[in-house]
């Protein structure tokens, strides 16, 4: 099992009265983003990043003593009421997080360079650029402490970086793993985590719950489909599934690798990387996202890629092309769109596309999709 990134796992949640302290409510990814630096899946940052660390990030992918980061975490804060060196209490009602943060610095930096750096472009269809050019003026740097948080729906699938290293530990397991997902599994994914799974001790399944847009899958469809499919088609001591609460920002590259760091925080060795993980658009090539991971030999985890898998009906069997000779006439791709519009018509897709069991899960929900 790798050591979290940075040395060590960062664990940031204290009991302290906050009586006297200045409130400031914030928005839910920020919440989760305290609550990941917390329970040290954000390993090794205590706070929000500074000035210095976002430059380097930027420039070098890195934090400034040289440890790979790719994707800024960031507080930004609009008011002139509080300056450095004071604690103020950041509170989110849905998540019901209360946290301090000790105020290190103010700064300013141009958002158009953070959004081109990181994303590739400046077209606000992207919304990940969006999402940057709509931040508030200034941003603060700080140490933070998790003060509180509520129970929320699905927290009993929910396992932070100490409990998945005991869990793993447990089970024996040295080599590990992990695939995220934001999907019911299909054909194609069960395929891809097999073949993984055929070379480490355990699987760590890491659905990504959260914000969703229409027509995506609902959280809860997604989980109970991987029950299913976990029930009837894997062993049960070498598959395992948690959930990651955090935004997509769709940096393609760059977030493969922050991906992968988090997974080694929880404890994995290997990481699954597909074709255009973490894309949207057409503002990646498709294998960016693998070709990026040549950047960093001191990562700590190992990428395990896939660039392409499809059904063919001359082998009859799921293949990658490494090892089909076929032509393409012979390839079914495994199409989330089709299989959508028959789930959504309220049957079950091929059993060479989906499972019978994971099809009949998903189609226990009256409404599976997000409207």
């Amino acid at each position: 099992m790798p050591k979290p990134h940075g040395g060590k796992l960062v664990n940031k949640h204290i009991k302290k009265d906050t009586t006297d302290l200045t409130e400031y409510e914030i928005n839910t990814n920020l919440s989760e983003d305290i609550l990941n630096i917390a329970n040290g899946v954000f390993s090794p940052l205590k706070g929000f990043i500074g000035y210095n660390d976002l430059e380097n990030i930027i420039n070098e992918k890195r934090l400034q003593n040289d440890t790979p980061w790719t994707i800024p975490i960031l507080l930004d804060f609009n008011g002139n009421q509080i300056k450095e060196g004071d604690t103020v209490l950041l509170t989110n009602k849905e998540t019901g997080v209360k946290a301090t943060i000790k105020i290190e610095e103010f700064y300013t930096y141009d958002k158009k360079t953070i959004a081109k750096e990181i994303y590739r472009t400046l077209d606000t269809k992207h919304p990940g650029v969006t999402n940057t050019l709509n931040m508030k003026k200034k941003f603060v740097a700080g140490e933070i402490s998790v003060l509180e948080n509520k129970t929320r729906e699905f927290d009993e699938y929910n396992l932070t970086p100490r409990e998945t290293r005991i869990l793993f530990k447990e089970k024996g397991w040295k080599e590990i793993v992990a695939f995220q997902t934001r999907n019911p599994p299909h054909i194609g994914h069960e395929y891809v985590q097999k073949t993984a799974l055929t070379f480490v001790d355990g699987l760590f399944i890491n659905p990504i719950i959260g914000k969703k847009k229409p027509g995506d899958f609902r959280d809860d469809v997604i989980l109970s489909s991987y029950e299913a499919l976990m029930k009837h088609y894997y062993l049960k001591n070498r598959a395992v599934m948690s959930i990651l609460r955090t935004s997509m920002k769709y940096a393609g590259p760059r977030e493969a690798i922050h991906h992968a760091i988090m997974r080694k925080n929880f404890g994995c060795t290997h990481f699954i990387v597909g074709r255009d993980h973490a894309g949207v658009g057409n503002y990646y090539g498709p294998y960016d996202a693998h070709d990026i991971f040549n950047e960093f030999p001191d990562l700590g985890i190992t990428p395990v890629f896939f660039r392409s898998f499809s059904r063919c009906t001359k082998c009859g069997s799921v293949v990658n092309d490494k090892i089909c000779p076929h032509d393409q006439k012979y390839h079914i791709n495994f199409s989330g769109k089709k299989i959508r519009e028959i789930l959504n018509n309220g049957k079950i897709p091929p059993e060479d596309m989906m499972r019978k069991e994971v099809a009949e899960e998903i189609l226990k929900f009256k409404n599976p999709f997000v409207k």
